[in-house]
């Protein structure tokens, strides 16, 4: 890259980063590339996933941005997309191939910190999206039920979450490394309604 196209990639980072509409249009027309990095790796969807720009997003999708593209600690658009609760963004890349055999730095799905963190409707999209790794395993043993039950607080939010992963057909006997299995968690927390949904009663 030219100093002059290290400007131009520059300026395009600024105006995603500003939430400048019409500068990124009038660079990309100009022929910057959309898959533009910032210094960090991040690239110009993934910043706007960031700033939850639906608008910046749509327009750079449109323009070709990769939904898949991860930067320097294994963040994508789509896995971001997941974990931040941004449905909207989720059913965007979704629809501009998201992939499923791409991990975060914990070789964690979307799915899995949305379980996490109480998103309900990203959990709504992704385990009924065909294809979609529901029982995918992370690097410390858990699927997406596990991750609900041991960081989830046992609300009536986790139990809806429990409930939908049940519902889309998640395995409920995948344990943890340690052999736990979901309903075993459930019980020792305490949490009566999801192991009531656990073990059918």
């Amino acid at each position: 890259m030219n100093e002059k196209q290290h400007y131009a990639a520059t300026q395009l980072v600024t105006a995603v980063q500003e939430h400048n509409h019409d500068a990124v249009i009038k660079a990309l027309k100009a022929g910057v590339d959309v898959n533009t990095k910032d210094k960090n790796g991040s690239s110009l969807l993934l910043i706007a996933t960031r700033n939850k720009d639906v608008v910046m997003a749509k327009l750079l999708v449109a323009n070709g941005a990769d939904v898949n593209q991860q930067d320097e600690i294994r963040d994508s658009p789509f896995l971001y997309a997941g974990a931040s609760g941004s449905a909207e963004l989720v059913q965007l890349y979704l629809q501009h191939g998201a992939r499923f055999d791409i991990f975060n730095r914990y070789n964690g799905s979307a799915l899995i910190p949305a379980c996490e963190r109480g998103h309900t409707d990203v959990v709504t999209i992704l385990a009924h999206t065909p294809g979609f790794p529901i029982d995918h395993i992370n690097r410390l043993g858990w699927t997406a039920l596990l991750e609900a039950i041991i960081l989830g607080d046992g609300s009536a939010v986790y139990a809806d979450i429990v409930r939908i992963l049940v519902d889309a057909g998640c395995d409920i006997h995948i344990p943890d490394h340690d052999g736990i299995t979901p309903l075993q968690h459930a019980r020792l927390k305490g949490y009566k309604e999801i192991a009531a949904l656990l073990s059918g009663s």
